[in-house]
């Protein structure tokens, strides 16, 4: 039973209080509490994913090719993505706030089997394969959360709140992964494949926490649909229509082409950074792996722990600058110069195929990564009406992922067993130097969004 009335979950006044600090989306109840609810969710998130990943790529039992990366993470990605327009039929039709709640149970009770199975050694399609349902089903709860944002903050709110909230929840996953390796550490004791499974046990209460939260604190109605844009009609007919929908969702993203261009300059940068990705598994497991001192991958797992804190070093600065310089240099500026940044990082990263040069550069990365995702998701907010609100974000996601997995499967194609190819980073440097020229002028005559439109019949973001 909730404790919030509809009254108390509808966003603030927009006067009220300073506009775009952090203090005054704090100040509200609602977004505290769906702010908890996703650290929550996404903290239990980095230890299942750790557990799994390292229990996968990191057994010293096994051997791994830069290609299994790429079809590992395919197969567990691709069916999440596909799926991801189908979600915004139910974000725009069912409650959002049952939606978070239900699917936070449903991972919560897949972990404990997930977590047996690899403990005892059990098959890898079983495993995998309840795995596959828990990241699947991930695609509601992070879609469902931000198109509820613009229920719980006011409209003026929006790029200080999703600042704050995405970077907290991109941080919450990376302590995950951080605390993870300590869970590791801490069960080396344990026989085969046991502390893995500790470490994934871990996510179960922090699913359910989420799920409690949701829950309690708002109304069936609380976080949307409002029941004036809410889609009505059958289930399976909607399914049926979804294709047609979708098509709708895309003239209607067209119209707001700020919005379109945006979003495409974060597809360009996943693909990119997809390929970075493969490069650094690969190696961080073959070109800087010492099996001879680290026979269970010690210094790998240990360096790959300092990426993830360095990373979420990055989000936070991210969260930090984004608002303020977004709104001194605009939105388009901002990311165009993020853009360039990224073009750098990776040249230097090029020249320095050291592990410490690793840590700066994945700092670096997320404060790219992390600032050019705020801006598009207030754009997607900011822009779009709230009918289709649900649908494009579901797209969004379902690009940003599809994109990341043609980039792990375009670098796990040429990149040696050990991982060392110092000239694949120049060429993804040189896809964002292409990338960054093209939204620079693109963005002029198209913005992502426009705070303080004030021009009558033009769209927001135009």
């Amino acid at each position: 039973m909730s404790d919030l009335s509809p009254e108390t979950a509808q966003p603030p006044s927009p006067n009220a209080g300073a506009k775009g600090h952090v203090r005054e989306i704090l100040s509200h109840r609602g977004f505290r509490r769906l702010l908890t609810s996703r650290i929550a969710s996404q903290l239990a998130d980095g230890f299942f994913q750790a557990g799994l990943a390292v229990s996968v790529f990191f057994n010293p039992n096994s051997q791994i090719e830069p290609m299994a990366y790429a079809i590992a993470f395919a197969m567990l990605a691709a069916p999440y993505s596909i799926l991801g327009p189908y979600v915004g039929v139910f974000l725009d039709r069912w409650s959002r706030r049952n939606i978070i709640v239900v699917s936070n149970l449903i991972r919560a009770t897949a972990m404990i089997p997930v977590a047996l199975l690899i403990g005892t050694g059990g098959p890898e399609w079983a495993f995998a394969s309840l795995a596959l349902v828990a990241i699947t089903i991930n695609r509601f709860v992070l879609a469902g959360l931000s198109a509820a944002q613009p229920h719980v903050v006011a409209p003026d709110n929006l790029v200080t709140a999703n600042s704050f909230a995405t970077t907290a929840g991109t941080m919450s996953f990376g302590a995950g992964l951080g605390a993870s390796y300590v869970v590791i550490q801490a069960f080396t004791h344990l026989p085969g494949d046991a502390r893995y499974a500790a470490t994934i046990a871990v996510a179960v209460p922090l699913y359910a926490l989420a799920a409690a939260v949701a829950w309690a604190s708002f109304t069936r109605a609380g976080l949307g649909p409002d029941e004036n844009e809410r889609a009505t009609g059958h289930i399976l007919a909607a399914i049926v229509a979804t294709t047609r929908g979708m098509i709708n969702g895309f003239g209607h993203l067209w119209q707001r082409r700020g919005s379109a261009y945006v979003m495409g300059v974060q597809a360009g940068h996943r693909a990119l950074y997809g390929i970075l990705t493969v490069f650094t598994l690969a190696v961080f497991r073959g070109h800087f792996h010492d099996p001879a001192s680290h026979p269970e991958f010690g210094d790998t797992l240990a360096w790959l722990a300092a990426i993830a804190a360095a990373g979420q070093v990055g989000s936070f600065l991210a969260a930090l600058i984004t608002p303020r310089l977004s709104r001194a240099l605009g939105p388009g500026r901002w990311v165009t110069f993020l853009m360039i940044g990224m073009t750098a990082i990776t040249a230097v990263l090029g020249l320095y195929i050291v592990e410490l040069a690793f840590v700066v550069g994945v700092l670096l990365i997320n404060i790219v990564s992390q600032g050019t995702k705020i801006v598009v998701d207030t754009s997607l907010q900011s822009n779009c009406a709230d009918i289709f609100r649900g649908r494009l974000f579901s797209l969004n996601d379902t690009v940003f992922n599809l994109s990341f997995i043609v980039g792990l499967f375009a670098g796990a194609s040429v990149i040696p067993s050990d991982g060392y190819a110092p000239w694949i980073v120049f060429v993804t440097a040189g896809g964002y130097a292409l990338m960054c020229t093209w939204f620079a002028f693109a963005s002029r005559r198209h913005a992502p969004y426009v705070r303080h439109a004030s021009r009558p019949g033009s769209p927001a973001g135009q």
